[in-house]
């Protein structure tokens, strides 16, 4: 099975770019939502570890935001719980998935957490930084604030393409992104 790792800024269309290979996705933050939503152990120990932000079951978004907002510290607090539920789910896909030829993981912490394996590619999504703002800011939930804690407990963006096997530029055009996206197929 090949491994395929999405990365780039937030914003940049990395789920939308995901999606577009025709593989099976494995969306950690889609999964990070239904642990949210349906996941009592996760809440119990946020719960535990942050009281005063999580006493309500299902976890409303709003609470996560407020207790990253407060205190920088709670978001790896927060990460720190949900990773670890995060990559029993990952194990899961892969397992589930294992006769597939190709998957694409759509993890916005991929490399940051030492999720990859050596052997598998990753792509870097480049975008220009005024098209990604101006995606951010048509988002009904923007916060410049919570963004930048964020972008602060991610490795650079130069980083991650220095890193990366692939560059697909994206331009917001879905020619472009098949062009880049049948570019990569080949080459592997």
């Amino acid at each position: 099975m090949i491994r395929i790792g999405i990365l780039g800024d937030i914003g940049s269309g990395k789920s939308y770019i995901a999606k577009n290979f025709g593989f099976p996705v494995f969306n950690a933050d889609l999964e990070v939502h239904k642990l949210y939503r349906n996941n009592k152990l996760i809440f119990k120990k946020l719960k535990k570890t942050l009281p005063k932000y999580f006493y309500i079951f299902p976890i409303d978004k709003k609470h996560v935001v407020k207790a990253i907002l407060d205190d920088k510290k709670n978001l790896k607090k927060i990460v720190k719980i949900v990773h670890l539920e995060i990559k029993r789910k990952l194990n899961l896909f892969l397992i589930q998935n294992k006769s597939k030829k190709i998957v694409i993981l759509d993890i916005p912490l991929l490399l940051e957490n030492k999720i990859n394996r050596k052997n598998d590619f990753l792509i870097f999504v480049q975008t220009k930084k005024l098209d990604v703002l101006k995606r951010l800011k048509k988002r009904k939930n923007y916060n410049k604030k919570l963004l930048d804690r964020f972008r602060n407990i991610q490795l650079s963006l130069d980083y991650k393409r220095k890193k990366s096997d692939f560059i697909i530029k994206n331009n917001f055009t879905k020619k472009m992104i098949k062009k880049g996206i049948n570019i990569v197929l080949k080459k592997i």
